[in-house]
């Protein structure tokens, strides 16, 4: 079992004519997705990838015609944030956005909007979803996972690759790895994902990458001590940076001394969250998480 999306997931990908949406949708669909559809304006009533693709001119129209719940989004930054909003306002289960560079006061209504829908809402400026050997949805390499029991929570999307890659070597595979973006406004948070895992019957462990900025590692670890029963093992990336400075997320800046890496890496090992150093030791960790 895994969260949030399976095999059979239908996607629909926004963006599907464009070059980053034509090659991810066409990765997506060679991971064996069900993507059954693409939204591009004005050119409806085409295909895409070499026909495999019917495309329409608005999800409503899409998930009418495909019975889609899931979008994968690769609007350009401009109209990323309509982009969203019609995905949840047609009734779309699962929107996963890759698209960076939206503006917050953009994302801050479309944050409201799509929690007043009730679709869950990944992202935006993020890898996405992968379910090895069930699901792909986003920009995450297939090959490098292996299907498991040891759930992947990141806000960095290239720190999530070195999780993955930590966890085979130590012979440990994932059931679902999340992206979840790292700009300062973002949909689904660590808590809620921590919630999902918890709940979720196969998976066994959860790895949690955080980075320096922001609450929202302190809130999922206070969750975590209070309602989570599965080993958690967390990194807190940006441990050198200097204060006050923007390193490369958006939302990754010190604003106070909570948000630095020492202050949340203690609260994290106060809630009882197995903390590393590097992110080299995440899969040992959780080897050991799991036999102790």
């Amino acid at each position: 079992m895994a969260i949030l999306v399976d095999k059979d997931s239908k996607i629909i990908v926004q963006g599907i004519t464009g070059s980053e949406g034509s090659f991810h949708a066409g990765q997506c669909l060679e991971y064996g997705n069900n993507v059954v559809g693409g939204v591009t304006p004005g050119k409806g009533g085409r295909t895409a990838l070499d026909g495999r693709v019917p495309v329409f001119n608005t999800c409503a129209e899409a998930r009418k015609a495909t019975g889609a719940d899931v979008s994968l989004i690769f609007v350009p930054p401009p109209f990323a944030a309509d982009a969203i909003m019609e995905a949840a306002a047609s009734g779309i289960e699962l929107i996963v956005c890759i698209t960076e560079g939206i503006p917050v006061a953009q994302m801050v209504e479309v944050k409201a909007f799509v929690e007043k829908t009730g679709s869950r809402f990944i992202g935006p400026n993020c890898p996405g979803i992968l379910t090895p050997e069930g699901a792909k949805v986003g920009i995450m390499p297939g090959f490098i996972a292996r299907k498991g029991t040891v759930g992947v929570i990141s806000k960095s999307g290239t720190l999530t690759y070195e999780a993955v890659d930590q966890l085979v070597q130590q012979g440990l595979g994932q059931s679902t790895c999340i992206g979840i973006g790292g700009d300062p406004i973002i949909g689904t948070t660590m808590k809620d994902l921590l919630e999902m895992f918890e709940n979720d019957p196969e998976t066994e462990a959860i790895v949690m990458i955080g980075e320096i900025g922001g609450s929202m590692e302190i809130e999922a670890a206070q969750y975590a001590k209070e309602h989570v029963s599965k080993p958690v093992v967390g990194f807190i990336a940006g441990q050198t940076a200097p204060p006050g400075r923007r390193m490369g997320h958006a939302g990754a800046i010190v604003s106070g001394a909570d948000e630095s890496a020492a202050a949340k890496k203690k609260l994290m090992a106060e809630c009882g969250i197995r903390v590393v150093e590097s992110p080299a030791d995440i899969g040992r960790m959780v080897k050991e998480a799991l036999i102790n």
